[in-house]
């Protein structure tokens, strides 16, 4: 055999042993725990800890920017972990609180809602974060510090569900001698919305195998940017503001006899009128002091500036005698999920509604993960960019089904941490992690909920009216990306018409059908259906404004863009002639 005949054979690479691996990973870890670079890193601490002092010159630095995936020091990925949960803090308990309250639940029950909520929040922003591949170009999650949280969307939706329940019955009520009426206790209907919204969710599973694109086609930012301008302004006044004068239930109505004479009710420890300076003071203390922490605060304090407020709030009217402590006594030291259940069922005509909250939950997802990417410094346009989104959205879905079999209300992407990310430059997935982690810690921490439950009306009511607002604000930012054609011009008008009539006049479609004699049940379910969606801001106005910017033809540029164009044209060509 001649030696050309005989060739040499490259010899294959021995694969890394899973022994050499584990070897790897042991290393890693003990590197972390053992040495410095491991625990501190280079991250600017003084910076993140430092205030603001007035008439004091501040050096202009800034820390490394941590990307995804890059190994982060454990103190930073700790404390930035922290910081991502406490800004999420005060948007996690409000929801759960305020169906507490529309609902007239015992303080247990209470307690229990708060912490399944931080629990579900925990584990489902793992799995936001985590992106997982499942078959061709599909995934599960961002695989971006993609938190999740209670929708306000479902919150603004569910009032008006509830308000249906106590009306056809389904919950009970007790109207006394001068008109009030009081509501009872109705566990029931919480979980009836549970239901509905576990069976809906599986609308926004379906648009998650939609075309990103096609996704962005029907709801651009002019309808986006709509619905959570009408999200955060209805909160404002049903939830926030009304919570800053004493309470948002029966009370605001200033009765003269029964247990709402007094706000928050006559048996709390100070009972006042609705819209007493003394409840209006504690409130703006709160409110003030969220501005005074963005004023002098250190970027660590400024991310977390809500809890700021609510602590401040909560010191100053525990030493004014305005707390009950009985919900931190009768809150369990250790809980979670299922420690309480509801009966599961679904609400007929609550399926319309939240079949539109679940659109809007995917409009959201899309806006807070662009938003995400870019902070994170992610590309926003590409294949890996809408699978992003496509995984963001299935997340969201799936999220919907099991937050239902965990007890808490649909939980949708949050846009609050984005402010973390920016500020801190840590876009790192490891200090998500942490934020998973905490929450979860304050979800099992009963007393905590129950902390949470002792907050005052109006020191929630000043904090939650500014967190409400900035969802408001996010909208409108949202909208400013927006060309205001006299076409888009026409679509938001019209849907403002809808949205802004029904926030300041809320009653109008109350009575719609009620000239209807004797419908059947089929067909009350319907009218209930239609008068939630009407009697819902939001709703109605993004339906107005996605129908419209569907049907509505395209125009060609005003007379008026077209002469500025040229006008503008002429004198860059005379700047340039000689």
């Amino acid at each position: 055999m001649s030696s050309t005949a005989v060739q040499e054979q490259p010899k294959a690479v021995p694969a890394p042993s899973k022994f050499a691996a584990i070897k790897e990973s042991v290393g890693h870890f003990q590197h972390k725990l053992t040495t410095k670079d491991g625990w501190v890193g280079d991250y600017d601490y003084a910076w993140l800890c430092t205030p603001i002092l007035p008439f004091m010159k501040q050096a202009n630095r800034s820390p490394p920017f941590y990307a995804l995936n890059d190994d982060l020091p454990l103190i930073l990925a700790i404390s930035s972990g922290l910081q991502h949960a406490l800004a999420m803090l005060a948007g996690l308990i409000t929801p759960p609180i305020i169906f507490a309250s529309a609902l007239s639940l015992d303080a247990e029950t209470s307690s229990y809602m708060i912490s399944a909520s931080l629990i579900g929040c925990g584990i489902m922003s793992l799995v936001q974060m985590s992106r997982i591949h499942l078959f061709r170009g599909y995934y599960l999650g961002t695989g971006l510090i993609t938190v999740v949280g209670t929708s306000f969307a479902t919150l603004s939706t569910a009032t008006a569900i509830f308000d249906a329940m106590y009306k056809d019955g389904t919950c009970s009520s007790i109207t006394a001698a001068d008109g009030t009426v009081t509501r009872l206790a109705c566990p029931d209907a919480y979980g009836k919305v549970l239901g509905t919204s576990l069976i809906c969710s599986f609308l926004e599973i379906f648009l998650s195998f939609c075309s990103p694109k096609a996704l962005k086609r029907i709801f651009p930012p002019l309808v986006t940017g709509t619905v959570i301008l009408m999200i955060g302004a209805s909160l404002i006044g049903s939830s926030g503001i009304a919570n800053w004068g004493g309470g948002s239930n029966d009370c605001m109505s200033r009765p003269t006899s029964g247990i709402f004479e007094l706000c928050p009710t006559i048996f709390a420890p100070r009972p006042l009128l609705w819209g007493a300076p003394e409840f209006i003071g504690l409130g703006f203390l709160s409110f003030a002091t969220i501005i005074l922490t963005e004023l002098f605060g250190s970027p660590f304090l400024k991310n977390i500036s809500i809890i700021v407020g609510l602590v401040v709030g909560c010191i100053v009217a525990g030493a004014a005698g305005y707390i009950d402590d009985s919900t931190i006594k009768s809150a369990p030291a250790i809980t979670f999920l299922w420690v309480h259940t509801f009966k599961i069922g679904v609400y007929a005509p609550a399926i319309l509604p939240m079949l539109a909250v679940y659109v809007s939950l995917a409009m959201e997802a899309i806006g807070d993960i662009t938003a995400s990417a870019e902070v994170s410094r992610q590309p926003v346009i590409g294949d890996v960019f809408d699978s992003r989104i496509q995984g963001g959205i299935l997340s969201d879905g799936i999220g919907g089904f099991v937050s239902a079999l965990f007890t808490v209300t649909p939980l949708s992407v949050f846009a609050q941490n984005n402010g973390v990310i920016a500020i801190t430059r840590c876009a790192n997935r490891g200090a998500g992690r942490w934020c998973c982690a905490f929450l979860i810690l304050f979800g099992v921490l009963g007393k905590l909920s129950g902390v949470f439950l002792a907050i005052p009306n109006s020191v929630l009511g000043g904090v939650t009216t500014f967190l409400f607002a900035s969802v408001a604000t996010s909208g409108l930012r949202v909208l400013a990306y927006v060309k205001f054609t006299r076409r888009a011009r026409f679509v938001l008008a019209a849907a403002l018409s809808f949205g802004l009539g029904n926030l300041l006049v809320p009653g109008i479609f109350t009575h719609l059908f009620e000239g209807v004699s004797s419908p059947n049940k089929g067909l009350q379910g319907l009218f209930d259906s239609i008068t939630i969606i009407l009697s819902t801001p939001f709703l109605s106005a993004g339906i107005v404004a996605a129908v419209l910017n569907l049907i509505l033809p395209h125009e060609a540029p005003e007379p008026a863009e077209v002469e500025e164009v040229t006008t503008v044209d002429m004198e860059s060509q005379d700047e340039k002639s000689p």
